[in-house]
């Protein structure tokens, strides 16, 4: 099996894919048109298809012409709520929406593999479960999927899990990377309402003002994480939304603010869901008013097999070359439900670097409406993901 070769003679009907979806983003766990297009490209492939329950999820499952391992690739399929400010031709024709993650060319790599697997399905030694999943980008796709059985839809658990994820900037164009270990942080939602009492903006005595005390609990949770954590503890809490009040001359009722925590250990988080609800609580009734406080774990840290993380580094530099990989030197702070996965069975994710400049650092990053990726990596990653399928199942 070459499946560098046979990757480059379908290539311009990935890219064709590729672009077909990227004009038509959808966001969340309902993806219609995308479900649509991705059933017609597996058309006429060998492919025991199912479709979800809570979700448009798409799971078919590749029968191997011999009993082996089973085997997992996953495709991530949603778009996101930004508002594209590219010129290609084939730009979101959603205006609001847009594939600012890449995961159209997530989707369209893993018809690919799907397209290579099957045309060597007598020569498998197992079974090749296909996952295009709905919903990464904060519905909890994974979940929904996993709820529903796809690690048991080749009949039995698979064996190993793999995933790829393109990269807009940091890694140069056609380099995969990855680490054993953790590679991805835990995401969770802190989301706080300072309760006070409004009124006229010229007599504040009169009034328990929520506006400074939400700021003050937003200082201190920065203070909370330099003061009551390690310094080799990574955790971070970013404010993303505060909004409170009508008019400049008006003291409101409420403030509210919500903000995102990605840690790595199962201590940290802990001790900063019961920590930062308690400083939120304990601020406000310092000031006589009150804080309504939920923390919601979202996704747990994305954490490779080392074994998997390893298998995954050996394979890239065989198949393209040693120039082709490069370990990631440290975790990053985002977040992925393919841990969702990697918590249930051993296998490993991996960045690929899709960046339109020659320096990737002058590129804009993933979730930028400016965000633009290579679609010329596609064959290449289509390839990777059936050799992994196969090695892997050879391995038994």
């Amino acid at each position: 099996m070459d499946f560098r070769e046979e990757a480059a003679a379908i290539e311009g009907d990935l890219i064709a894919l590729r672009r077909e979806l990227h004009q038509i983003p959808e966001i969340g766990l309902d993806l219609p048109k995308t479900q649509a297009a991705v059933l017609a490209a597996l058309e006429g492939l060998p492919l025991e298809i199912t479709l979800g329950q809570s979700s448009t999820a798409v799971t078919a499952v590749l029968r191997g012409g011999r009993p082996g391992p089973a085997v997992l690739l996953r495709g991530d399929m949603d778009a996101l709520p930004v508002t594209e400010e590219n010129d290609a031709d084939y730009v979101s024709r959603h205006v609001g929406t847009m594939h600012a993650c890449g995961h159209d060319l997530h989707t369209a790599g893993l018809v690919g593999a799907a397209k290579l697997l099957a045309a060597h399905q007598a020569e498998l030694p197992g079974d090749v479960v296909f996952m295009f999943q709905p919903g990464e980008e904060g519905w909890d796709g994974a979940g929904h999927m996993i709820a529903e059985g796809v690690l048991e839809a080749a009949g039995r658990k698979v064996d190993a899990a793999y995933g790829l994820h393109v990269i807009s900037d940091m890694v140069p164009r056609g380099v995969f990377t990855t680490k054993p270990g953790p590679m991805m942080a835990a995401s969770s939602g802190l989301f706080v309402t300072v309760v006070g009492k409004g009124g006229h903006g010229s007599r504040p005595h009169t009034t328990l003002d929520p506006i400074p005390v939400a700021a003050e609990i937003v200082t201190a949770l920065q203070n909370l994480i330099t003061r009551r954590f390690s310094v080799f503890e990574p955790i971070v809490i970013t404010v993303g939304t505060f909004h409170a009040g009508t008019r400049h001359n008006i003291i409101p009722d409420n403030a509210k603010f919500e903000a995102t925590v990605r840690t790595f250990s199962e201590a940290a988080l802990a001790q900063v869901e019961n920590e930062s609800v308690q400083l939120a609580e304990s601020i406000a009734a310092a000031h006589g008013l009150t804080a309504e406080v939920r923390f919601d774990r979202e996704y747990p840290a994305t954490v490779n097999d080392a074994d998997e993380a390893a298998f995954v580094a050996e394979t890239v530099k065989d198949l393209f070359g040693e120039d082709r990989y490069a370990e990631m030197p440290e975790p990053v702070m985002g977040s992925e439900d393919f841990s969702r996965v990697l918590e249930a069975v051993p296998g490993s994710y991996m960045f690929y670097g899709a960046t339109v400049k020659d320096d990737p650092s002058e590129a804009a990053s993933n979730h930028s409406p400016r965000a633009a990726f290579d679609d010329s990596v596609l064959a290449d990653g289509a390839a990777l993901l059936a050799e992994l399928a196969v090695r892997r199942m050879n391995r038994g």
